[in-house]
């Protein structure tokens, strides 16, 4: 008779970052610790909130072992600032790999395993995915993050919502110490994400995009960014390039992750030469060469 073989299940530190959530994070914390075929050990790092979120995950931390709960008490500005925080303050000795959690999102039961697998198979150092977006009345949208990937679309771009990243624990030790490195400068960038994924390429680490979603995205009037569909988010995004914001963090993630690159990006000519190389959508490829020709970015 053949021995059954017991296939360890891997440890993963989930790293969530929350802000005045009473209204999601209940749904969010059981949609992560019912994760299939794999140890999720919860780390939650409460913003300073006004709506009993610190006192819902104290009382949490009693009826299981798998939620840890930073300090609380302290302000960190934004949710970058929070998962900042979080990746300085938490020991990743012993874990296999390291996923980020938004608080009002909702994980399908395989979304841990599915990625882990890919990392350990594969050997690839990052993974994200793309997402089902819902809103209250109902609606559902795939949101498509997993386009081919581009020579230099991680200065212009994350790899879709931070919230689907989960990372080989080797890998994200180095972006750890990135990060504690350059702490006191990070407060300048406003989307971990996007940071997280500007570093992993720009040190020719291997990130794969799965096109299979791996969870309910959120979305209502407190997102920061939010699900790009409709017009309410082409114009929020009209209004972040206008105002040349979304010039001003790809030039400071340049700064941070490739300093030698930072003046060719500042280049006009060179994004108009390359710009096929700056987004992952044909939409967005376009979008962006207009706004170049226009002057306008």
């Amino acid at each position: 008779m053949d021995r059954l073989v017991k296939v360890k299940k891997p440890k993963i530190a989930v790293l969530l970052a929350a802000y005045n959530g009473i209204d999601w994070v209940e749904e969010q914390v059981e949609s992560i610790l019912s994760q299939r075929d794999v140890i999720p050990i919860l780390f939650i790092s409460v913003d300073l909130s006004v709506d009993g979120t610190d006192d819902w995950v104290r009382n949490k931390i009693n009826d299981t072992r798998s939620i840890i709960m930073l300090p609380y008490g302290e302000s960190f500005g934004s949710a970058a600032g929070n998962f900042f925080r979080l990746i300085r303050d938490v020991d990743f000795s012993g874990f296999d790999a390291v996923s980020f959690a938004d608080q009002d999102d909702i994980w399908f039961p395989d979304k841990l395993s599915r990625a882990w697998e890919k990392i350990s198979v594969d050997r690839i150092d990052a993974y994200s995915s793309n997402v089902i977006a819902f809103w209250k009345d109902g609606n559902k949208k795939i949101i498509n993050k997993a386009h081919r990937q581009k020579k230099i679309d991680y200065f212009f771009e994350s790899a879709g919502p931070g919230c689907t990243y989960v990372f080989s624990q080797k890998s994200f030790l180095f972006f750890r110490d990135f990060v504690v490195k350059n702490y006191d400068y990070l407060s300048v960038i406003e989307f971990h994400d996007w940071l997280v994924y500007a570093y992993f390429r720009s040190n020719n680490m291997q990130w794969f995009i799965d096109p299979r979603p791996g969870m309910y995205y959120r979305q209502h009037d407190n997102n920061k960014i939010g699900a790009n569909s409709g017009c309410n988010a082409l114009i929020k995004r009209w209004r972040l390039v206008h105002s040349k914001w979304f010039r001003q963090q790809v030039l400071l993630i340049a700064q941070l992750v490739a300093p030698h690159r930072k003046e060719e990006l500042s280049s006009r000519w060179f994004l108009l030469c390359n710009f096929y190389e700056l987004r992952r959508h044909p939409r967005d490829l376009v979008f962006f060469l207009f706004l170049i020709l226009l002057g306008v970015y």
